[in-house]
């Protein structure tokens, strides 16, 4: 887990570009990581990203919130919510296997509420990654721009008296 945040920041404070530009990526990954989309997030992200013209990597990175870890609990939360505001709380759903097949019986009683679950759950998620991703971009640049300032030569000319 040490490892993948590291390669997180590593990838995270290399990303070029304008810094809104890259916070709105991060913003869309993390909306399309969070929905219950998993088969195709990558489809969705480089259609979006190249729609409104945002950063393709961030957008990547914005992803990574769905990963096996996070997976049930992000599509439990979701499944909750889309039954809350469907009306549907009574609704059980029971599978005598866990399958695929299975899955694919239970078919619209699933689906529907998971995918309005995760549409209202994913702007939870999606607006402070922009604002912090925005404000870490420009503070990293500002600490970037510092150290190399104070890595650089003084400019001066020494002139001897003549």
């Amino acid at each position: 887990m040490k490892r993948k945040l590291r390669e997180f920041y590593v990838r995270f404070i290399s990303l070029k570009g304008d810094p809104r530009k890259i916070a709105m990526g991060m913003a869309i990954g993390v909306f399309i990581g969070v929905t219950p989309t998993i088969p195709f997030h990558t489809i969705i992200i480089i259609f979006l990203t190249m729609l409104f013209r945002q950063n393709l990597t961030a957008a990547m990175l914005g992803a990574l919130i769905m990963n096996p870890i996070t997976i049930p609990l992000f599509y439990f939360v979701e499944y909750e919510i889309g039954k809350l505001v469907l009306g549907s709380q009574h609704l059980e759903i029971v599978l005598r296997a866990y399958s695929v097949d299975e899955l694919m019986a239970a078919g619209w009683h699933i689906f529907y509420p998971l995918q309005i679950g995760g549409i209202l759950l994913a702007p939870v998620f999606a607006l402070p990654a922009y604002f912090i991703t925005h404000k870490s971009v420009l503070a990293v640049r500002k600490k970037n721009e510092r150290d190399s300032d104070t890595e650089r030569p003084s400019q001066e000319v020494w002139r001897t008296p003549s």
